[in-house]
């Protein structure tokens, strides 16, 4: 006996999948993912996963850790120059010392790959300048004068590279840009 929603009484049942949805188009919900059904999903359904090649799987090798090393020595550069440079010429060089700073940030996100790229030059920075604030001679002598300039110095630099170690980790994990819920 057939229903007037195309039911054959119940000669199909064999045919669904496990979840018990039959039409054409439908999946089961035994498909769906199973106990992981957390994992972001791109807008057609998938899910996002890095590729196999991608850096966030990427092995430490030799040139890996060398570029770590440059991004490290960078970011002891960029700390000291941004110091003297923002202190020298006000206004002006403040913009450059920050500039300067969110350059090798996301110069070191987009050269790795990873949000290593950001950590390594941005702890380098973060130790020098810290060192350089607490750094008073005898004499009275500091690289850092009490003012305004100074503090948006260090807060700029930490949130540059806060921003760009986020941006990387968006991109490391192959997040796609979309709609909430979506």
């Amino acid at each position: 006996m057939s229903t007037a929603k195309g039911g054959d009484g119940g000669a199909s049942a064999g045919k669904r999948g496990v979840g018990g949805s039959a039409g054409k188009g439908q999946r089961s919900r035994a498909g769906s993912g199973g106990a992981s059904g957390a994992r972001p999903r791109a807008r057609s359904g998938g899910p996002v996963a890095p590729t196999a090649g991608s850096a966030a799987t990427a092995p430490l090798t030799p040139g890996r850790i060398g570029l770590y090393v440059l991004l490290l020595v960078a970011g002891v550069l960029v700390a000291i120059a941004g110091t003297l440079v923002q202190a020298a010429w006000f206004p002006g060089g403040l913009v450059l010392a920050l500039a300067g700073v969110g350059g090798l940030f996301y110069g070191g996100a987009r050269a790795t790959g990873t949000p290593a790229g950001v950590l390594a030059p941005g702890a380098a920075w973060l130790v020098t300048v810290f060192l350089l604030l607490g750094e008073v001679r005898p004499e009275g002598d500091f690289l850092f004068s009490p003012g305004a300039g100074s503090y948006i110095f260090l807060l700029g630099g930490i949130l540059a590279a806060v921003i760009c170690a986020t941006a990387a980790q968006v991109r490391a994990t192959g997040l796609r840009h979309g709609g909430v819920g979506g």
